[in-house]
């Protein structure tokens, strides 16, 4: 794609209005080859895998422009918790450690005890329910094309395993945010992001592992 930017910026330019304006999504953008990569424990158990979807790289070049309008907009109005270390500029795994780190030393030093919790959600991006996403969406102020076109994203996707060349029978996928897309992080985090309402303790996140102290 970079080799022939020149020719194709122009009717991909047409494409990608064409697509957020009237809030339809090709369907080629919405199939996926699942790639399994695993993670830990035995490999004869499909749990033990994470799916990747492999998706077209034409979709994947909108869903960044759209995902960077979204950032923009959420981090202006400071919309998501600062408790949220996951998929954010500037935060990652070792600012988690670092604040975490933080509190339990000044909690010690003042002699107060500590009790930590920590929360892992099995299959979490798997499992997000797609109405339940978008009001949220909503709540966060994403409305109007981008909304639609994300719902229209969302629906109707289908997806295969692959593997060694070898590939299954494909299948609706009726919940979940894509692994392995662009947009899918950043829709999981706006959806978990009002975990923290109402809890009293403070709460610490990298995507869906939580930590309450």
């Amino acid at each position: 794609m970079k080799e022939v930017v020149d020719e194709i910026a122009e009717p991909l330019t047409d494409i990608f209005n064409k697509s957020i304006s009237e809030g339809v999504v090709p369907q080629d953008w919405k199939i996926a080859s699942v790639t399994p990569i695993f993670k830990k424990g035995t490999k004869l158990d499909s749990g033990n895998y994470r799916p990747v979807s492999l998706t077209s790289h034409i979709g994947k070049l909108l869903e960044s422009l759209i995902r960077e309008a979204m950032i923009n907009h959420l981090s202006q109005n400071r919309l998501i918790n600062e408790s949220q270390h996951g998929f954010r500029h500037k935060k990652s795994c070792l600012t988690n450690l670092l604040e975490y780190l933080e509190y339990v030393v000044n909690q010690i030093d003042a002699g107060d005890p500590v009790d930590v919790i920590y929360l892992d959600f099995q299959r979490a991006f798997d499992k997000v329910p797609h109405h339940r996403l978008m009001q949220k969406l909503r709540a966060h102020g994403i409305t109007g094309s981008i909304i639609n076109w994300i719902e229209n994203w969302l629906a109707d996707r289908e997806q295969r395993v692959v593997i060694k060349g070898i590939c299954s029978r494909f299948t609706a996928v009726i919940s979940g945010v894509p692994q392995g897309s662009i947009l899918g992080p950043l829709l999981f985090i706006i959806f978990i992001n009002d975990l923290d309402d109402g809890v009293e303790n403070k709460i610490l996140k990298f995507a869906d592992d939580i930590q309450k102290l």
